[in-house]
């Protein structure tokens, strides 16, 4: 027996982690930058790993009470309705919770290209079909109402990212607006919102409570440092608060990761000095770095390289760690994530020695 045909689906593909170049290059991990995953340098908050350890000895019972406390921690923060919060295992479980709850057999989403590869995955494993809009690297991956409604065709869902991966850069709340006012009644605008804490424009999530057609995606993973515990959420329409326990794997976020995400957003110093660590690191990298680099909000840095895949592989040989893009369509391009004062230095420069060997190896 076969699985079913899955030709039509391509693996996402990670940043590659410490261990694995660590064993492949023969060195200690310590000896390595990894700069590919857009992860938090600083790690989790103080007050989550303290959480974890207060409720490590209770994982024998099912996360309920932790789940109902984060959802009405989350829907606080927000000033949203408890029924408007989906827990999810990272902002992809709610990727997957919005197609079990909006897409039939063959209705079809329109995603961003390039862009994060599970919108479009998801959407074929709900055996939607999947169409884009262009992002293009000649205009700074500008994200426009009109570029995204030109390629619009009546797509049940519409994804838009912001800040967007790879590029880092943003759509206006007005923008978002234009879209939401000029699709069709039955499609909704999914707006990703997974590095927002990192950026300077206004979140779509108050536009959630004044509409129907609008949800946002929000993540744990990146500005408050649990990417290891997979826990995120969506804001929803009031209209689609009763369809999440209809769709919602029972019990998907865990215990620990409920605990720990209800410390760190009790702790924003935390956040804060992850945010302020990553603007400062996306300026210096962007006037440091030998290669044309493009404007971000996020915690990374597009750079153009010439060839991607070379620049991705000379950097892992001198021990950096960075984002090959050739599978978001970019092979001309690298993504430098964002990390410590120090790490981020001493990566600029390893990154500008293998710039220099590869144009003196091009010329030779």
């Amino acid at each position: 027996m076969q699985p079913r045909d899955l030709s039509d689906h391509s693996p996402y593909v990670p940043g590659r982690g410490v261990e694995e170049v660590a064993r492949e290059l023969g060195i200690d991990r310590s000896e390595l930058i990894k700069l590919s995953s857009n992860e938090n340098p600083h790690g989790p908050s103080p007050a989550a790993v303290e959480a974890i350890r207060e409720h490590a000895d209770r994982v024998n019972v099912y996360p309920k009470s932790s789940h109902a406390d984060l959802t009405e921690r989350i829907a606080e923060e927000w000033d949203v309705t408890t029924e408007q919060v989906w827990v999810s295992p990272g902002a992809d479980g709610s990727i997957d919770y919005l197609s079990r709850a909006a897409l039939e057999p063959d209705d079809r989403v329109l995603v961003p290209d390039p862009g994060f590869a599970y919108y479009a995955m998801s959407a074929r494993y709900h055996h939607a079909g999947v169409e884009t809009y262009p992002l293009s690297i000649d205009d700074g991956f500008a994200q426009t109402a009109e570029r995204v409604l030109s390629a619009y065709g009546g797509e049940r869902i519409v994804y838009l990212t912001s800040p967007h991966n790879p590029s880092g850069s943003v759509i206006p709340l007005e923008e978002v607006e234009t879209i939401a006012d000029a699709i069709a009644e039955e499609t909704l605008v999914v707006v990703d919102e997974a590095y927002g804490e990192f950026a300077d424009v206004d979140s779509a999530i108050p536009l959630v409570n004044d509409r129907d057609d609008v949800a946002v995606l929000r993540t744990f993973s990146k500005a408050y440092g649990l990417a290891g515990l997979r826990i995120g959420y969506s804001v929803v329409p009031e209209e689609w608060g009763e369809a999440y326990a209809r769709v919602n794997t029972p019990f998907a976020a865990s215990e620990l990761a409920c605990r720990a995400a209800l410390a760190a957003l009790d702790d924003p110093d935390h956040v804060e000095e992850s945010v302020e660590t990553a603007r400062w690191a996306r300026d210096y990298i962007a006037r440091e770095l030998d290669a044309e680099t493009f404007d971000s909000a996020g915690n990374f840095v597009l750079a153009r390289v010439g060839d991607g895949t070379a620049v991705a592989e000379a950097a892992q040989e001198r021990g950096v760690i960075i984002r090959d893009c050739t599978s978001f369509g970019l092979p001309e391009c690298v993504r430098i994530s964002t990390g410590t004062r120090e790490d981020t230095r001493e990566a600029v420069d390893r990154l500008n020695g293998v710039l220099a060997d590869l144009e003196l190896g091009a010329k030779a």
